[in-house]
Parts: structure tokens; C-alpha cells; sequence
């Protein structure tokens, strides 16, 4: 599995670690953190081997970064290639300094990307959090997204102090869910290579 990420202040990269954090809590489960600051054959050597690619970008103005995008425009030859990453299982998230910012258009701009390569996407089935007069900032999805992970970070804090546990925490939470389907998707995949039905696994 890859973690794959921009970061331009920090706030993203901590996001990104705890979702790698919550993927290898799965047990069984091999995790890359890549950094995108330099688009590397080993990269994409490194991503083409992975069996899920979750990926993250701050959002800025309203969408992912520039370096996430120079990324995307940089896998059409895994895209042209007979869609090479094709079922694969992907997952997002993404970080920014508004309570919404507009994350939701990162996040549709990431699956819009999986599924163009015939990728698999899977969400956060978290219940949100905050909703209620009960609720607080501390609560798991407390930011009420469902399409991938969100993060919010001050804008005056550096990635040290922020995103806020709650956050990280759900961040780890996508992590733990997507290693969850990618192993079940895998030994379903195996059972049917087999001959035979994975409840008879």
C-alpha cells in the first residue's frame, strides 16, 4: 500500500503519517509514505507494485495543490498503458485552514482521478461527529466527511501543533479502513483465482 502526499506547510504531511499509522495497524500491512515534491521513477515504480494508493493534498483555493496536480498529469502513462492501475483501491484526504474551504472539491477531484485509472475507491464510514449539542471538536469525523478524510489546521500554527488529534485520528481511521477492504478485496480476488468462493476459504 502507498500513502502519497503534497505537504506545503507541514499540516498535510502529519495527516498523511497518521493515515499510514492507521494502515499498518491492520496487520499483514506494507506501507510507502511518498513524498510528491519530486516525481522519481521509483515513484512510480513504488506505486505501480502497491495493491491500494491513498492519496493526499492540501486544499488551496478551492482545490488540490499544484504540486498534486502536476502528479496527476504525470500518471497518463500509467493511464495509457491499458489503464495500468486499473482496480486498484484508492482513498483521499486533505487539509486546510477553513472549516470547509471547499475540501469536498479536493476530494471529488482525487476520485474523479481513481476512477479515470479504473480504480476502486473507498470512503471514511465514520459516523460524524459534532453534530449534536452533546458533540465536540474532539469527536471522530468531526468535520463531517465521508468521500475521504478532512483536516483542518490554523492557519497561524505550524504542522507541530496542528491538525488537531481529532483529525489525525480520523485520518488514521481512513488509513485502518482502506488496508481493511484492500486485504479482503485481495484474498476475495485470490479465492476466485482458486476456483472457489471465499467462503470456502
Amino acid at each position: 500500500m502507498a500513502v502519497v502526499y503534497h505537504s506545503g506547510y507541514g499540516h498535510t504531511a502529519k495527516q498523511a503519517q497518521s493515515v499510514a499509522e492507521g494502515a499498518r495497524s491492520v496487520p499483514d500491512t506494507h506501507v510507502d509514505l511518498l513524498s510528491l515534491n519530486e516525481l522519481s521513477e521509483g515513484l512510480f515504480k513504488t506505486l505501480d507494485a502497491a495493491d491500494a494508493i491513498i492519496m493526499g493534498s492540501p486544499t488551496y483555493m478551492g482545490g488540490s495543490s499544484a504540486v498534486f496536480r502536476r502528479f496527476v498529469e504525470a500518471t497518463s502513462a500509467a493511464w495509457a498503458d491499458k489503464l495500468r492501475w486499473r482496480d486498484k483501491i484508492a482513498g483521499g484526504f486533505t487539509n486546510s485552514g477553513c472549516m470547509s474551504g471547499d475540501k469536498l472539491q479536493t476530494l471529488m477531484e482525487m476520485a474523479l482521478f481513481a476512477a479515470q485509472h479504473g480504480m476502486i475507491w473507498v470512503g471514511l464510514a465514520t459516523y460524524g461527529g459534532w453534530n449534536t449539542s452533546a458533540g465536540s471538536s474532539e469527536d471522530l469525523n468531526r468535520l463531517g466527511s465521508w468521500l475521504g478524510a478532512m483536516a483542518q489546521s490554523n492557519n497561524d500554527q505550524g504542522g507541530d501543533v496542528v491538525p488537531p488529534p481529532a483529525d489525525l485520528r480520523t485520518a488514521a481511521a481512513l488509513g485502518q479502513r482502506i488496508a481493511e477492504v484492500t486485504h479482503t478485496y485481495l484474498e476475495g480476488r485470490a479465492s476466485k483465482k482458486a476456483g472457489r468462493s471465499p467462503q470456502q476459504s
